[in-house]
Parts: structure tokens; C-alpha cells; sequence
């Protein structure tokens, strides 16, 4: 996988062919090996509102999550100034009891090189109450922009006429949508949804266009009590754009619901540590620190990756709904 900031080899390409391919480099090169163009986060577990737009509410409670990713921390280009990637998103959710559903929202930035993609998405989730499950479907709705920085790349013929236009940054905005299907009960959760359904197009003046590829994404948790003061957690996250597949798997162990750590493996990339703590009354900030250990491709990357996090729950209203609460002993 070429990143920006490495050099080119001076291939002959026909001048279309050459802007045709630093727009579909600038828009398939964030993950390893994948080509997918959406960001990844190490606390998948705690960023569910992100994949799954059926998750808007499902925990009964209001809640805000906040992370910020440092992928390859301390790269640095061989030219320009593109930089590590990183990526941050501000995401919240809340029920809707009287009407038997939720909402939700986010915010993403994913800065990729000479790429800066930004996100803004409102989620809508009806539940329905089967037993002891829950059952959502949502769907997602928003804008996508992305903006390029011409200057920051390196042409392999700077005299194409081309790109006598292309000068500075340039961003263009597209819809986007996305469904989705979550389902809970109180040791388990499973969730499908599906990204990009409108598969909106990128072409910054020139005839190819790039487009924003639907993905899937699976993800799952089990949570098993071992005794009074241990809670162990099972989760995974199976991600596809219909080309290739890759998925994460990991455990956390929580002590007294009041501190965590625990170990994840991202296929073909990194072994991670994360590490978290509850704070004030009730527990309801959390905060967390993932590091990945890059296990594989390590020559083209930097070995640390670091993301930290940060949840706040409101007061649950007895009046108005009940959260969904894995061990009610804890809760006092």
C-alpha cells in the first residue's frame, strides 16, 4: 500500500490516468492493506453509535463518546507536510421511551495526508421489546466532504495541463446514508449495518471520479460474571467493503465496574493494550487509552498507534426509562 509523503517511480501514465490516480490514492489509502476509507477506532466497543445507526438509544441512557486516534504516531513523510494520520469523532445518543425509539449523532474528522475527510451524521432507531430483547432498526443520514490539498502532493509531471487548476485545497459535500439492525440482551449484543448505501461520488474537476464503496459492519459482545467484583467482556467487529474483510477481536475485564483493561488483535496489523477508569458519581465519565503494537508491515509504518477516549452518561430519569444495566448490584 503507497501512502502519501513516499516518492513515485516516473511510470509512464497518459496525463487523465495520472490525476485519476493520486484522487484514487488520496481516497483508498488509510487502512492497511484493506483500501477502506473509513477511519478505525481501537475502542469499537465504546464508539458502537459510530457503525451501527440501530444503536441510537438502545442503552436507555443519554450518553457522549469522544475519541481521538494517532495512527503511526511520529510518521513522518519523506516530503511535504502530510503527516501521521489521524482521526477524532464527537458522537452522542439518547432515548426516545414515550415513542419507542432513539437518536443519535456524530462528528468525524479523518485526516489522511493531502486527504481530509469530514463527517456529520443524525441517526434514527425504532425499538421493539421482544421478552428479554431488545430489537432496533435504524437509519443514518448526513453529509460527507472531502477535501484535497493539492499541494501537498508530488506530480510525476508537474507540467500536465491537468493540473494547471489544481492549486491549493479543494473540498466538495455529498449525501450519504446508512441502515442498520442491532439487537441486545443483557449478556449479549450482536449488530449488521451497511455504510455509503448512496455511494456518492468524488470527481474534483477531472472525468474519473472516486466513490465512496458501501461497507458492512458486524459487530458483537458477550459479557460473563465471574464473581462479584469481575465482569469479563467479549467483543468483535467484522468489517468488509465487499472486496475484503478484516475484523477485530479482543477482551476487556472490568474490576468493580469501575476500572478496565484488557488485550484486542486487529488482523494483519497490531496487537493492542487499553487501559480505563470511571470517575465521579454513579461511574459516569469514563476514560480510556488504547495502544496498538504494530505486528506487521512495520518498515513502511511507525510501531505505536494511540487513541484515547471519553464517555459521559446523564442521570437516568426513574420517570422516564430505565438503562440497560449489565450487573444492577453495582449500580447504587
Amino acid at each position: 500500500m503507497v501512502r502519501f509523503g513516499l516518492s513515485l517511480s516516473p511510470v509512464q501514465i497518459e496525463p487523465v490516468k495520472k490525476v485519476y490516480f493520486l484522487i484514487l490514492l488520496a481516497a483508498t489509502t488509510y487502512n492497511v492493506c484493506l483500501g477502506q476509507q473509513d477511519p478505525q477506532f481501537t475502542h469499537y466497543m465504546f464508539n458502537t453509535m459510530y457503525y451501527n445507526p440501530g444503536y441510537a438509544g438502545a442503552e436507555g441512557l443519554t450518553k457522549f463518546t469522544a475519541l481521538h486516534r494517532s495512527q503511526w504516531s511520529g510518521y513522518e513523510p519523506s516530503f511535504g507536510d502530510g503527516g501521521a494520520p489521524t482521526s477524532q469523532i464527537i458522537s452522542m445518543t439518547s432515548p426516545l421511551n414515550k415513542i419507542r425509539s432513539g437518536i443519535g449523532a456524530f462528528i468525524v474528522n479523518d485526516r489522511l495526508g493531502a486527504l481530509n475527510n469530514l463527517e456529520a451524521q443524525v441517526s434514527y432507531a425504532y425499538h421493539l421489546a421482544l421478552k428479554d430483547t431488545k430489537l432496533s432498526f435504524g437509519l443514518k443520514g448526513g453529509m460527507y466532504s472531502q477535501t484535497l490539498d493539492f499541494d501537498l502532493y508530488r506530480y510525476i509531471d508537474p507540467n500536465d495541463p491537468l493540473l494547471k487548476d489544481q492549486i491549493g485545497k479543494t473540498s466538495q459535500v455529498r449525501p450519504d446514508l446508512a441502515a442498520g439492525v442491532f439487537m441486545q440482551r443483557e449478556k449479549y449484543y450482536v449488530g449488521v449495518s451497511f455504510n455509503h448505501l448512496i455511494k456518492s461520488t468524488f470527481d474534483f474537476g477531472v472525468s474519473q471520479r472516486s466513490a465512496l464503496q458501501p461497507h458492512m459492519y458486524v459487530t458483537g459482545g458477550y459479557y460473563y460474571q465471574v464473581n462479584f467484583d469481575l465482569r469479563l467482556q467479549f467483543s468483535t467487529l467484522i468489517k468488509s467493503d465487499f472486496t475484503k474483510t478484516s475484523f477485530d477481536v479482543g477482551g476487556l475485564a472490568y474490576y468493580k465496574d469501575k476500572m478496565w483493561g484488557g488485550l484486542s488483535f486487529r488482523q494483519s496489523e497490531a496487537a493492542i493494550v487499553m487501559l480505563g477508569y470511571s470517575l465521579l458519581k454513579d461511574r459516569v465519565l469514563r476514560v480510556g487509552y488504547g495502544m496498538d503494537v504494530i505486528v506487521k508491515d512495520r518498515e513502511a509504518k511507525q510501531p505505536l498507534s494511540h487513541e484515547i477516549l471519553l464517555t459521559y452518561e446523564l442521570p437516568v430519569n426513574p420517570a422516564i426509562g430505565k438503562k440497560i444495566v449489565r450487573t444492577p448490584r453495582y449500580r447504587h
